[in-house]
């Protein structure tokens, strides 16, 4: 297998943790996308959205970092990361669908405006987008705090790929100022997700 990667990506980090987590060999393929390398042409053949990460499995070719986790765990014959239960499967990909329409969206703001403008030369954040994105985060932040209060994880007793999905979007935390004073549970939750040896060994030097 090979996947391309940018190394400080949230969605690249939730898929080289199940990497590793798994045990399963796989190239990793870096893209540098303040240069633009996800544009080339040989790239957009494999993904037309010129997103990563993108996995190559033999023909077959995957994007989107929730897909691209569960199949992986597929590969294998059990792990707790996706475990073989109607409801708990769709209990994870709730949360991952969440992750993607909500609370990753809210988070989305910071990075663009306090990371990505900045390595793309467009400009200052703007204020305005800012508060929006504030008053988003809060909203989503709220529903997670409150959900994991009485729990380790998101669902069930062991860290499944829900945990990874949504607490990768942390890792961006001091870079972007995502306004997390206050959540005890997210930060609670989060401290126990940096513990997991996959979660340590897939860190990009970068961050």
């Amino acid at each position: 297998m090979k996947l391309y990667h940018f190394p400080i990506s949230p969605n690249s980090r939730r898929v080289i943790a199940v990497l590793h987590h798994l045990d399963l060999a796989c190239e990793l393929q870096a893209l540098d996308l303040v240069k633009g390398e996800q544009l080339q042409e040989e790239f957009v053949s494999l993904n037309p959205n010129h997103m990563i990460p993108t996995l190559i499995d033999g023909d077959f070719v995957l994007w989107e970092s929730n897909a691209i986790m569960q199949y992986l765990c597929s590969k294998v014959a059990n792990t707790d990361l996706w475990p073989n239960d109607a409801k708990i499967r769709a209990d994870i990909t709730r949360w991952q669908f969440w992750q993607t329409g909500h609370f990753g969206r809210a988070c989305g703001i910071f990075i663009f405006e306090n990371l990505l403008k900045k390595a793309l030369n467009l400009g200052e954040p703007d204020a305005g987008e800012l508060a929006k994105g504030t008053e988003s985060f809060h909203r989503f932040a709220k529903i997670l705090d409150a959900h994991l209060q009485g729990r380790d994880w998101l669902v069930g007793e062991q860290i499944t790929l829900a945990d990874l999905s949504v607490g990768s979007l942390l890792d961006l935390t001091e870079m972007v100022a995502y306004p997390v004073e206050g959540y005890k549970e997210i930060n609670r939750w989060y401290q126990a997700l940096q513990q997991l040896p996959a979660w340590q060994s897939s860190m990009p030097s970068k961050l």
